[in-house]
């Protein structure tokens, strides 16, 4: 006998709306955050029929857990560089890092201390991050460096700046690093 569950078989315009209000939510924002375009959600919206297929689970979730918003969301930028580092397509890491005054600051998304940029470390010292920028490009002594910093036309050993052509990506794993300035 297959297993039964308690998933609403439909939702409807009202819910989606008292959810998204609940959220103090655009629709625009709204859906952004659960990864459907806009018009979706205008179209959801203005329905009047009952709508179905996985944004009833999620409505569901959403109604139960307001606060899952505050997990996902991605705090506003307050220092003069954020890094975000990836496994595939997955956040893992913030690290808003300001240089001049050697403040790192993080923020994991996964509990998993394998995709986490500086695994069970919650205040990393701004020696760590200088470390962990060290561990996501060549080393400094490998047979012709100079070869690979003209290759990317970088003047000197820097990981910072190897890390900004590269992506920090290593040829044996999947993890990657954006850069915003």
């Amino acid at each position: 006998m297959a297993k039964e569950y308690i998933t609403p078989k439909y939702t409807t315009a009202e819910e989606i709306k008292r959810v998204r209000n609940s959220l103090d939510l655009t629709q625009k924002e709204f859906a952004s955050f659960i990864g459907v375009s806009k018009p979706t959600v205008e179209r959801w919206e203005a329905g009047a029929g009952q709508i179905t297929g996985p944004v009833v689970f999620l409505i569901e979730i959403l109604r139960r857990s307001p606060d899952l918003k505050k997990e996902f969301e991605i705090p506003d930028k307050e220092t003069p560089v954020r890094l975000k580092y990836y496994y595939r397509d997955m956040l893992c890491t913030i690290i808003d890092v300001d240089e001049s005054k050697q403040k790192i600051k993080i923020r994991n998304y996964t509990d998993n201390l394998i995709f986490r940029a500086f695994g069970r470390n919650e205040k990393p010292t701004f020696k760590d991050y200088e470390e962990f920028l060290e561990s996501r490009c060549f080393p400094q002594g490998r047979d012709k460096m100079k070869l690979m910093l003209k290759q990317y036309d970088i003047p000197f050993y820097d990981p910072f700046l190897i890390i900004e052509k590269t992506g920090g990506r290593m040829e044996e794993d999947e993890f990657h690093i954006e850069i915003e300035r």
